[in-house]
């Protein structure tokens, strides 16, 4: 599904009503049936409305859900707030419709001062102040009625996107001036901002209705992307009915340390779980006995320390390498990560404590292999690439490094952003909190190193990999919950995810 910024949402309005053809009425007054039917759907029959609409296109909106929402319930007060004697052209022509036309909606229009409604638990506030065309942050009087709407204890429902919320970026926005809805019905495709981590707080549940836009028409360039089955299907390729295991590929793995085993681990049965033909584990001595039992399907190399990774190998006979989970940071470990990198020519994917090396040695990071799969979690990223002052900075600073360095970076979260060096930017839709939890970064490295191996492009392999990580992880909580979710019981479900993007 496309992610559409606030300036393309304007374009495909406007291509729509152009191309269809249906006038912007028209199209306003199709929204509002949508948005009525979702209303309906979280409503009960003696529910009580208060519609508080602005001057513009949301708030136009908003007085057609007020009416519609008469038609159904009855129990419909209106607020329109006209304080600069000035409203959109389809917003006044809803104001007169509601004036002109029979309905039980008790209509206020506001032009100066306004008496607070009283606001109780019995009450649904239908939330249609600001939309995607809020450029700056909310203040004045229209802050002080958010702040207002907050404190009740009434269910609030925004139109679009909660009022005093910016379509992109809200890294300077005022949080106390945005509405905290309980429900957000948005129209069309699904905004930027809804996909940062810190602006959760603000869209309760949250819901895209399709007001049949000419989307697929529409000759707009999309930067933003999110995964589903429909377009992560047909990048899984089927199995070579004739293969062997050269078929599938091999694969190294460069993991572990004394006390970090579980790591090493973690990573090679997940790669052995995703359709690898051959897995080699380079790992110190003293990890011998415990992968040799715990993963006998794997191939054991030996590094000549004991108990750290301190000596780099040939790569000639491998497709992929994963380096990273449970190394260490240690000198020696460090010198043999750069050595290892600068001598290796194949897909390569550098995970946990290889992030960690790279962010205390930042002069190697130019030293990077270019098309080099990156996964760090923000922490992480910040270590290696500075602070950011918040979840829309990051993911701009990510999509700057992805294309400076041509890297690709998998930003895990909530909606993981798999950031692209050729700057497109695809968010993840599979995954739940029980995922949060020591082990599971692991796994995805090991998902990511099967699929370079067999052969996958670095973009297929991200994309793919980290929607079967995220699957498996739903697969696993739909049985065990999500509180007693650990990484392992996501490497079981692994199987059961690629069968079901299969089905």
């Amino acid at each position: 599904m496309k992610v559409l910024t606030a300036t393309q949402l304007a374009q495909l309005d406007a291509y729509t009503i152009e191309h269809e053809p249906i006038s912007s009425l028209d199209l306003m007054e199709r929204a509002a049936h949508a948005l009525t039917e979702a209303i309906t759907s979280i409503s009960k029959t003696d529910s009580n409305f208060v519609v508080f609409a602005g001057p513009g296109n949301n708030g136009g909106d908003a007085l057609a859900v007020a009416r519609l929402l008469s038609a159904r319930f009855g129990n419909v007060k209106a607020y329109l707030f006209n304080i600069g004697g000035h409203l959109s052209p389809e917003c006044e022509k809803n104001r007169d419709r509601l004036l002109n036309e029979p309905s039980s909606v008790e209509f206020h229009e506001i032009t100066s001062q306004f008496d607070l409604p009283s606001l109780s638990e019995q009450n649904i506030v239908v939330d249609g102040l600001f939309g995607i065309g809020l450029n700056k942050p909310v203040t004045g009087g229209f802050a002080m009625l958010i702040k207002f709407i907050n404190r009740s204890q009434a269910t609030v429902v925004s139109i679009d996107v909660p009022s005093g919320l910016m379509c992109e970026d809200n890294t300077s926005n005022y949080r106390a001036h945005i509405i905290r809805a309980d429900y957000t019905f948005t129209l069309q495709a699904i905004k930027p901002s809804f996909l940062m981590a810190d602006n959760q707080e603000f869209l309760g549940k949250w819901q895209v209705l399709d007001i049949g836009l000419l989307e697929h028409d529409c000759p707009i360039s999309v930067q933003y992307h999110t995964s589903d089955q429909s377009t992560i299907k047909p990048l899984l390729r089927s199995r070579d009915q004739y293969g062997n295991k050269g078929t599938f590929g091999h694969g190294l793995l460069i993991a572990g340390s004394y006390g970090m085993a579980g790591a090493a681990i973690l990573a090679a049965k997940a790669c052995l779980r995703s359709g690898i033909g051959k897995l080699t584990v380079h790992t110190p001595k003293t990890n011998n006995a415990i992968l040799q039992q715990a993963i006998p399907e794997a191939v054991i190399h030996h590094d000549e320390e004991n108990y750290f990774f301190t000596t780099s190998i040939r790569t000639d006979s491998f497709n992929a390498m994963a380096i990273g989970p449970g190394l260490g940071e240690k000198k020696d470990t460090a010198i043999a990560f750069i050595g290892q990198l600068s001598h290796s020519k194949i897909p390569t994917i550098i995970d946990a404590d290889g992030l960690n090396i790279l962010a205390g040695h930042k002069g190697w990071i130019p030293q990077i292999p270019k098309d080099t799969i990156l996964t760090p979690h923000p922490k992480e990223f910040s270590r290696l690439f500075g602070e950011s002052e918040s979840a829309f900075d990051m993911l701009i600073k990510v999509r700057e490094e992805a294309i400076r360095s041509h890297l690709f970076i998998i930003l895990k979260g909530h909606y993981t952003a798999i950031c692209c060096s050729d700057g497109d930017i695809c968010f993840n839709t599979t995954g739940n909190s029980g995922m949060a939890t020591a082990g599971t970064g692991d796994v995805l490295t090991g998902i990511l190193l099967a699929l370079l191996s067999q052969g996958y492009p670095q973009k297929d392999a991200c994309r793919l990999g980290v929607y079967i990580h995220g699957l498996a992880g739903d697969l696993a909580a739909e049985e065990l919950g999500e509180e007693g979710m650990i990484a392992s019981d996501v490497i079981k479900y692994i199987p059961y995810a690629f069968k079901k993007l299969k089905e």
